[in-house]
């Protein structure tokens, strides 16, 4: 098998393939017999710097066309890819290049101050020269060999890097099938940015499955600049975070699209209130989903069912998933997307260059350390990680419930919930509350929102402790830390 060989070359090669709109306001289309081109002769200039089969090659680009044609080159030629967003900081690069070992990185202009001396050949782009040479071969490669590291978010503690194998290309089809869902000809828009683990397999992989056309837009966030996109560019699929649903919910006029067929979201739980806030004004329910770094997508609220508020769907076809003790576990042998291992805990180079594999995916049991309940239909809802949850005089309370009670305050714009040591109760819940616009914190208001929660969900899980802040800690991927919330310095 070879991705970059395979796939497009059963795709018409005048469709379009990409659609980019860079930061100057420039826009470009790009067709599938272009990115196949372009990216072979890539391939050819990586190969010229002597990278070969299960090298790596770290990426440090933007959302443009040069990230997705470098992630094809090395599909190409057998390397591994590690994709880095651009948010990470000199120390993030640092903890990656020890991690990885990289034989070469592909960085764009403007990231070069934040890799220094990375000891590692640095090829900088754009740069026509690396398109000129010739084209590099598709190598037949098997399932099992590696071809990309993603590192986990680290809301948790310090990032891990996850190691993928070729099945975990095609095993998007699963997810790009049931749940992404574009129709062929279609235009798809994740506005992950490159190097998450959803932007590596949603922005281009998953709608190119399906024969859909990806966008990219290589801007900061604007909530009202992408309602105009969407609009303009008469995307068909969208793909955003929860927080960005949330935030253009909060701070923007929503509108409907004449041509917006289906919205999904991924990476955290959406609260109810911005599910109906968006169902409203566009006649369209967001189709929640899950899955993790190392599973890849694991559930999805199904094409053609109604979405059921703050659920996160059920599990895709054939992916067994059971709930045991209130845990979710699933068995890696029925995900196409598990992954292989963490670096240098099951995978290490031996001394010929290749990777000594120990696959997880024969593993019996993989506990995602998340904790869900089930309905009588098998639709799964989330509650919080193992750690997440407060227990507060003998009651065991799931942080999302509060945070969504929360948000459903006209008040608030962003909430985050978790414990607080106290002496009579053990912990008691706290909430850490962005306002809206036009609203001042005060005692008046943090004892409305308390009243407002008992008046949601059941009065021990109001929040004891309110706290005013300007933002949320967060990931670059827009996770909130709550270790951090949790620390005694919070």
């Amino acid at each position: 098998m070879n991705f970059a060989g395979d796939i497009i070359a059963r795709l018409p090669p005048d469709g379009l393939a990409l659609l980019e709109l860079a930061r100057d306001g420039a826009r470009r289309e790009w067709s599938f017999a272009e990115c196949d081109e372009r990216s072979a002769r890539l391939a050819g200039a990586f190969q010229s710097f002597g990278v070969g089969r299960g090298d790596v090659v770290m990426t440090l680009i933007g959302n443009r066309p040069e990230w997705v044609l470098t992630m094809l080159a090395c599909f190409r030629i057998g390397a591994v890819v590690l994709p880095c967003t651009e948010q990470s900081r000199a120390k993030d690069l640092r903890l990656r290049i020890e991690d990885a070992r990289p034989s070469l990185i592909v960085a764009d202009s403007r990231n070069l101050e934040q890799l220094g001396d990375a000891g590692v050949p640095v090829v900088e782009v754009p740069d026509e020269s690396l398109f000129e040479g010739p084209p590099a071969p598709a190598v037949e490669l098997e399932q099992h060999e590696p071809c990309l590291i993603t590192f986990t978010s680290g809301t948790a503690g310090e990032p891990k890097g996850v190691m993928h194998a070729q099945r975990y290309l095609y095993g998007q089809r699963l997810q790009a099938e049931h749940w992404l869902a574009p129709a062929p000809g279609g235009l798809v828009w994740c506005t992950a940015a490159s190097g998450w683990s959803k932007s590596a397999r949603n922005v281009f992989i998953a709608p190119w499955l399906r024969g859909a056309a990806a966008l990219l837009h290589d801007a900061r966030f604007d909530p009202h600049e992408r309602l105009e996109l969407l609009e303009r560019e008469r995307v068909n699929v969208l793909c955003m975070a929860p927080t960005e649903y949330r935030v253009i919910a909060k701070r923007a006029t929503l509108r409907s699209f004449e041509h917006l067929r289906a919205m999904v979201a991924a990476g955290e739980a959406l609260n109810p209130e911005v599910l109906r806030a968006w169902q409203e004004v566009t006649g369209l329910e967001i189709r929640d989903g899950y899955g993790q770094t190392e599973t890849g997508q694991l559930t999805g609220a199904p094409v053609g069912h109604e979405a059921r508020p703050g659920s996160m769907g059920l599990g895709l076809p054939g992916v067994r998933l059971d709930v045991i003790e209130g845990e979710l576990t699933v068995a890696p042998s029925s995900v196409p997307t598990f992954f292989l291992g963490y670096l240098h805990e099951h995978l290490r180079r031996g001394e010929d260059g290749a990777w000594e594999v120990e696959d997880r995916r024969a593993a019996g049991v993989w506990q995602t350390g998340d904790r869900v309940t089930r309905d009588e239909d098998g639709w799964l809802y989330f509650e919080g990680r193992n750690d997440d949850v407060i227990v507060s005089a003998g009651y065991r309370i799931g942080p999302f419930e509060v945070e969504s009670a929360l948000v459903a305050h006209e008040a608030v714009a962003e909430a985050a919930v978790v414990s607080a040591p106290d002496e009579e109760r053990g912990a008691v819940v706290r909430a850490v509350v962005v306002l809206r616009d036009g609203h001042e914190p005060s005692t008046a208001l943090a004892r409305e929102l308390q009243e407002h929660v008992k008046g949601q969900t059941a009065p021990y899980k109001y929040p004891r402790i309110v706290d005013f802040v300007a933002e949320l800690p967060k990931t670059p991927s827009g996770k909130v830390k709550r270790a951090q919330l949790r620390s005694p310095a919070a």
